[in-house]
């Protein structure tokens, strides 16, 4: 009796508590750029519904929510990682300007577009980025499924959707590389560049296969929870623009595919994004609650899906590292580019721990130089130790050839037209040829050579041109002249001035912010008036000497922006003996010149208040009656030529002598995004053998002060500065458009 009862209990109670026949679940997240990000809100819902994922297929955006979420990142998760990208600087590639080589420094702040010109033919870029930042960040939050190269092996089974570009064909993408694979099914065409991935070259899975419903279906799921943000077909008045018309020819297959994908969706989750377009990541918490809102609409269909399934989900959260210990590099893809080349771009040891932070800013670097339409990279575990080889995949940059163009205008040298040719592996695989020609109202030209070596010490030859036509004082003139010309009483008098200058020089640079080097140097220099004549001549020559030096340099350049910083330090120190001159005023003996700019940048109080402090000294050693290579201030201008030197307050070419010191302090507001209001002081003490004299130290002489609006463009900065000094008690206005060359 006692046996029957406890039988009758124990069927009893195993009825009672008998779980459904298991319910796999599979997850379809289609593509939309930016409208993706609607998948983590729909994501959060269904986590509280507590329904188990047990696939996910994606497409484009949908492959990059769709990867994290199957390697173990929650929806919460998501939400926090996605709130603090960046996505301009993602999408754009923007390279910090600290990690720029120096000659790329130079390069990224001259010119308005960069165009392939191999064989004497302008062409376009295949993409706007090359996608080297997505890649970075996704490296770095898949590191620990680093080893997993079947993704139906993740803690979600996964695949993602891409096309072959060159037959039109749907790829499946259940094996590889993840990072790899995500980048390739997100790679928007025209945005981002093909990603190659054996004999494959893919972009974006959209194209063909935007909601892989069926593809998941195969996996063996038997309900389907799908999630679509694509967008619905435009009516006449929305199609304002040639990119609508073609968005539109786009989305015919797409809308008309989901009339029956839709059906066959146990739980279609639609949210509103009808507001929002591809790019609209600055909205994206509004669309992460938009998809919220729209899974929430589906509360009770997920809860009972839930309740159907045997067991719930297990709990996601994937902890992010930031580290990783690295015993090797191991190049493949760089015929043309030394390793040493690589590794001095690189920047940080490739034996030992190393941050993801040091290690992306030394791929920035790398990616900075332009040589690589791909870096790709993954890290193969030694089998002995918890340590990585780091195996990168380069692909070289074929189009070796650019044809670039600037635009400017200031006070000095008026309007310009620039004109670039640069030609990479020009006589040597690491070396870069570059011809500047300025056409406006002034011709300038500057040639240069570089053989970059990286760690080991690089070599260049520079030659370059330039001249300008302003007034100068009469006074200052005279001052600064040992002969000085018979003025008939004018106050001032036009002056024109050309210098060419060429250079050959040796140099080593330190992780791209401190370099030093030196050089031989040669200057031929002519100033000339019209406005007084000379006998037997219609203008007066008061310059038209060569000068030979030999000469050294030092700098650090760790500025964020080299227009409105708002952190980094600066030093410029510069040392020339000159030993040799034609002497064209019979004054000339052997002396030297040294001159050194410091700076320092940072915020105050807010985090787009910056404040940046500069001081500045140069003077004479030994005597000298080489009058056109003193130190001369006045005006404005990022760029100067031999050792002129702006100051605020006071005109082109206004005073100056043997020796000077100078302090700049400028606060700077970007009250919104690349519109700045500045005010700036400046002090100098200037003259002859201020320094023997002690007057270098005495109060300024010369001060000025000036207020501006900046306007960052692709062209350049847009810039209007009024400018004043107590001295001469009228103010002055300077305008300037464009990037200074």
């Amino acid at each position: 009796m006692l046996l029957l009862v406890l039988c009758v209990t124990f069927w009893g109670g195993y009825a009672q508590d008998k779980r459904p026949e298991d319910v796999k679940v599979g997850l379809v997240l289609s593509g939309g750029g930016a409208k993706g990000l609607a998948h983590i809100g729909a994501l959060k819902v269904i986590e509280e519904a507590g329904v188990r994922i047990d696939y996910i297929g994606g497409t484009s955006m949908g492959a990059i929510i769709g990867a994290l979420y199957a390697s173990g990142y929650s929806a919460n998760q998501l939400d926090s990682i996605f709130r603090v990208v960046n996505f301009d600087e993602l999408i754009q590639d923007n390279v910090p300007r600290s990690a720029r080589p120096f000659y790329e420094k130079e390069i990224s702040e001259r010119y308005a577009l960069t165009l392939p010109f191999d064989n004497f033919k302008i062409s376009f870029p295949r993409a706007l980025s090359r996608g080297q930042n997505i890649y970075n960040l996704l490296v770095k939050l898949l590191y620990t499924t680093n080893n997993v190269e079947d993704f139906g092996k993740l803690p979600i089974p996964f695949f993602c959707i891409a096309t072959n570009v060159e037959t039109g064909e749907p790829v499946i993408l259940n094996k590889g590389y993840l990072p790899e694979a995500i980048l390739a099914s997100g790679s928007f065409p025209s945005l981002f560049n093909p990603v190659e991935i054996g004999d494959d070259v893919l972009i974006d899975g959209g194209v063909v296969n935007n909601y892989p419903i069926e593809e998941v279906k195969k996996l063996g799921a038997q309900k389907i929870i799908g999630i679509d943000v694509q967008d619905a077909l435009s009516d006449r008045d929305e199609l304002s623009a040639a990119t609508d018309i073609l968005m539109q020819i786009n989305n015919y297959r797409t809308v008309n595919d989901m009339k029956i994908k839709s059906k066959e969706t146990d739980i279609y989750i639609k949210p509103d994004i009808k507001d929002f377009s591809v790019v609209s990541f600055d909205r994206g918490q509004v669309i992460i609650a938009n998809g919220e809102a729209a899974a929430r609409e589906k509360m009770q269909q997920l809860k009972n899906l839930a309740a159907e399934q045997a067991y719930g989900p297990k709990p996601q959260h994937l902890k992010e590292i930031d580290s990783i210990d690295i015993s090797g590099l191991t190049l493949q893809g760089n015929d043309k580019y030394s390793r040493a080349y690589i590794k001095g771009k690189l920047r940080f040891t490739t034996s030992g721990k190393v941050s993801f932070l040091k290690l992306n800013q030394g791929l920035a670097n790398l990616a900075a130089t332009n040589n690589f339409e791909s870096i790709r990279y993954q890290f193969i575990k030694d089998k002995d130790d918890d340590t990585y080889n780091m195996l990168m995949k380069l692909q070289e940059n074929k189009r070796t050839t650019l044809l670039r163009f600037g635009l400017h205008y200031d006070g000095l040298y008026k309007s310009a037209v620039l004109l670039n040719l640069t030609k990479k592996q020009f006589m040597l695989d690491d070396d870069v040829l570059s011809l500047d020609v300025g056409l406006g109202d002034n011709l300038r030209y500057n040639l240069e050579y570089y053989l970059d070596k990286g760690f080991y010490w690089s070599f260049g030859v520079k030659s370059a041109y330039n001249r300008f036509a302003t007034d100068i004082a009469v006074d200052f003139l005279q001052e600064s002249t040992q002969q000085p010309p018979d003025v008939n009483g004018l106050n001032q008098i036009g002056v024109k001035l050309s210098d060419l200058t060429n250079q050959m020089y040796m140099q080593t640079v330190f992780r791209e912010e401190f370099s030093v080097g030196a050089g031989l140097e040669h200057k031929r220099i002519k100033i000339e008036s019209e406005t007084i004549s000379q006998e037997n001549s219609r203008k007066s020559v008061f310059e038209d000497s060569d000068y030979y030096s030999a000469y050294s340099f030092i700098k650090l350049d760790t500025y964020d922006n080299r227009y409105y910083p708002k952190r980094g330090l600066y030093f410029d120190g510069d040392y020339h003996f000159y030993f040799a001159s034609s002497d064209f005023n019979k004054t000339f003996s052997e002396f030297s010149m040294l001159k050194a700019k410091a700076g320092m940048a940072t915020t105050v109080f807010l985090p787009n208040l910056a404040l940046n402090v500069t001081a500045e000294a140069g003077a004479v050693l030994g005597e000298t009656g080489a009058e056109s290579l003193q130190y001369i201030l006045g005006g404005y201008g990022n760029k100067q030529i031999n050792n002129f030197t702006s100051f605020l307050g006071y005109d082109y070419i206004s005073f100056g002598g043997n020796s000077y010191v100078k302090s700049v302090a400028t606060l700077d507001y970007e009250f919104l995004r690349k519109n700045h209001l500045n005010f700036t002081v400046n002090y100098a003490n200037a003259g002859n053998d201020i320094f023997e004299r002690g007057e270098w130290f005495e109060i300024p002489t010369y001060t000025g002060y000036a207020v501006g609006y900046g306007l960052e463009t692709f062209i350049g900065p847009i810039e209007l500065k009024y400018s004043w000094s107590p001295e001469r008690g009228k103010g002055l206005w300077f305008f300037n458009l464009g990037f200074w060359f």
